[in-house]
């Protein structure tokens, strides 16, 4: 999706933030060490930035308040949010969706099964599995970097 965007959208990065422990959610199956890690070995391109901002004490993990702090450190910038269609469909159910849209462009990724009608879509073939279903225990064959897919083997995670 990555490539995806910086191809097609013609951005200059793409920042990839990590989410802490939201009250809102389920707290993730990997520590924030471990996710990082999986990061740092997935990530080949020098426009991918690690951002470890969500990470932080007392960030709440909302799209919304990660996009206000982004926006405070990088006034000029124009953003856009990289959302697969699974998610687009429940958007309006995000907090503050109107304001998540003004700070930042929607780009929706096709998923198989879900619409993004009247959105701006990213041209790529549909990826037919969700990460929350690689996370859940699925075939990460192809799914991920062998980097990652040897990490998540060695550390147990995902099980």
């Amino acid at each position: 999706m990555a490539r995806a965007a910086l191809r097609e959208l013609e951005l200059d990065q793409v920042f990839w933030i990590p989410t802490g422990a939201p009250a809102y959610r389920q707290a993730p199956v990997a520590s924030a060490d471990e996710r990082l890690a999986m990061l740092g070995l997935a990530l080949d391109d020098p426009r991918y930035v690690i951002d470890t901002r969500e990470l932080e004490p007392g960030a709440s993990g909302y799209t919304v308040d990660t996009l206000r702090s982004l926006r405070t450190q990088y006034p000029q910038a124009q953003f856009t949010l990289l959302i697969g269609a699974d998610q687009y469909e429940k958007f309006r159910e995000w907090r503050e969706p109107d304001e998540v849209a003004r700070l930042a462009r929607l780009a929706v990724f096709p998923r198989p099964g879900f619409s993004a009608k009247g959105a701006n879509v990213v041209a790529m073939r549909p990826m037919p599995v969700a990460g929350t279903e690689l996370r859940q225990g699925g075939n990460l064959a192809g799914q991920v970097p062998a980097a990652v897919a040897k990490y998540i083997e060695q550390k147990g995670l995902y099980r």
